[in-house]
């Protein structure tokens, strides 16, 4: 891998707010590009951690930097800015992302590599990581990272030939003022962060900014599947970059028709040879991954075999292991209700386990799936508020409270119900319970793991299967017996209080239910006894 010049920021001064998944590596980075970088957190636990950097509380003192590199998480604007950002912004001091200076610095260091951005509120990290691959197989030189990780200032710099595939939340987009995109990808709009972007249309505007600067040599690809997505479509068109429109289903650009993906030309390949991308969301996500790997030059068929060989994302829809049948899949990255969705679609019968810190809504926007739902394991500080939506639809239910509790008791559950599927997709975020979604997901797959039964040698038995893709059905509506009413709450009726909703100081990334990655201070919020959020993410 290939540093960038020591020189390449001598003589600039930077500073730094926010020491966690974003911010310390972009002050160690910029530091080794030769600026003066002066870096703070909220969080003692973060500033203690920042060890080699010269830390000063930015509240007071002077401000006398060239830019202020401001974490994703931390607003500017609203709900209301921090106060070094509303300093900041009265002594007109841009305020940028990692993303910003990258470009930057790729371009002083003289290189002509290319940027590929994907954003949308859900689907971004799979395309993009998905894309990364694609690129790789094919021999290309490519790096990805931003919202997705590793943070963009400690990806290498890359030549002329080279491709940093780039997943951006909105968060990250307020904050670019030169970044050009040869291909951008925005994949769908849904409400999400309202209250750090006003309404929806300032979600949407923040969101179309990965469009701005392009040029009609570039590309714009766009999803059209939901209202807000079609009509930046429309926009698009008077834009001078080519559009290529992407869907799950056609009619579009590049599109999933009968289980095949295809474009213009013809079938690129038959996606039940793609077991990690399962469902019509994903069949999007390979669209758009085809769509730009096309765009830089890799031909057809190893588009093909690259989404074929796609091994998915930690977290995502992750099969984790089949036990007597039952096939256990980590989602814990379904932090809302939007994202829960594209995982209950993809099975016909499973058992569900949900709960935890609720979003606005609640689970309400998953009604129409709830046939799909055998049993109903719920956990975590929202688990009465969902019981009172599934009870009222006659879902069965328990309240198991924790996510240790609701592993085995859902295992039983499946062999009982006959449903070959063990779904964590929690539609909430995690830090009522656990650090962040991948902390839940994690003890979610040693639970699983922990019940395959033990061999002659103490190992688990040969006969389980830690590749299920066999066991799981993808396609077709869902039939399901009820198996009675669902049961009454063990702890008393949902309390009346209203879910919350995902505010400015739960971080950056905006992935679906992406509620973590964000640097901020850990007073701000609550989480598991002894769990510092400094530079965290939940």
């Amino acid at each position: 891998m290939t540093a960038f010049p020591s020189t390449l920021f001598a003589g600039k001064k930077f500073a730094v707010v926010g020491l966690g998944q974003n911010g310390r590596p972009a002050a160690m980075a910029l530091r080794a590009m030769g600026a003066e970088v002066i870096a703070w957190d909220d969080s003692e636990t973060a500033r203690a951690a920042a060890s080699g950097l010269p830390l000063r509380d930015l509240r007071e003192g002077e401000l006398d930097f060239d830019a202020i590199v401001l974490s994703p998480g931390i607003p500017h604007c609203l709900p209301k800015p921090h106060p070094i950002a509303a300093r900041a912004i009265a002594a007109g001091i841009p305020i940028v992302s990692d993303v910003e200076l990258l470009y930057q610095a790729v371009r002083r260091a003289g290189s002509r590599a290319r940027f590929v951005g994907i954003t949308g509120t859900n689907g971004k990290s799979t395309t993009t990581a998905l894309l990364a691959h694609v690129l790789k197989q094919a021999g290309r030189n490519a790096e990805a990272g931003a919202n997705l990780g590793p943070a963009a200032l400690s990806l290498p710099l890359l030549p002329d030939d080279g491709i940093y595939v780039l997943e951006m939340s909105s968060y990250m987009l307020e904050r670019l003022a030169s970044v050009r995109f040869d291909a951008a990808a925005m994949l769908n709009l849904s409400a999400d962060h309202i209250d750090r972007h006003g309404d929806m249309a300032g979600y949407a505007l923040a969101k179309r900014a990965i469009f701005d600067r392009q040029t009609n040599g570039d590309l714009a690809v766009i999803g059209v599947e939901d209202p807000g997505a079609r009509a930046m479509a429309a926009w698009l068109d008077t834009r001078p970059a080519k559009v290529a429109r992407v869907a799950g289903s056609g009619p579009a650009d590049v599109f999933c028709q009968d289980g095949v993906l295809r474009d213009a030309s013809g079938p690129i390949l038959r996606l039940t040879a793609a077991v990690a991308l399962p469902g019509a969301h994903n069949a999007q996500n390979a669209a758009a991954a085809a769509a730009i790997a096309s765009f830089l030059g890799v031909p057809r068929h190893q588009i093909a075999s690259g989404i074929a060989s796609y091994a998915g994302l930690p977290h995502r829809q992750q099969r984790i292991v089949t036990i007597d049948g039952v096939t256990f899949v980590n989602d814990s990255k379904a932090t809302n209700a939007d994202a829960a969705e594209r995982a209950l679609i993809c099975y016909d019968r499973l058992i569900w386990i949900a709960g935890g810190m609720g979003k606005e809504g609640g689970i309400v926007p998953l009604i129409p799936h709830f046939p799909r739902i055998a049993r109903a394991m719920l956990i975590g500080r929202d688990a009465p508020i969902f019981a009172e939506t599934l009870a009222a639809h006659g879902v069965p239910y328990d309240m198991v409270e924790t996510l240790d509790a609701a592993v085995p008791a859902a295992f039983a559950a499946a062999k009982r119900e006959h449903a070959p599927v063990v779904l964590l997709s929690p539609a909430t975020a995690s830090w009522d319970q656990f650090k962040s979604y991948e902390h839940r997901g994690e003890r979610f797959a040693e639970l699983a793991r922990g019940l395959m039964p033990a061999g002659p040698t103490g190992d688990p038995a040969a006969s389980v299967s830690r590749d299920p893709a066999a066991s799981v059905s993808h396609d077709g509506p869902a039939s399901v017996s009820r198996g009675g009413p669902a049961a009454p709450p063990r702890h008393g009726p949902a309390r009346p209080s209203h879910l919350t909703q995902h505010r400015a100081a739960t971080g950056g990334p905006d992935e679906p239910g992406h509620d973590d990655g964000g640097d901020w201070d850990a007073r701000r919020a609550p989480g598991p006894a002894g769990a510092t959020r400094g530079g965290g993410a939940p």
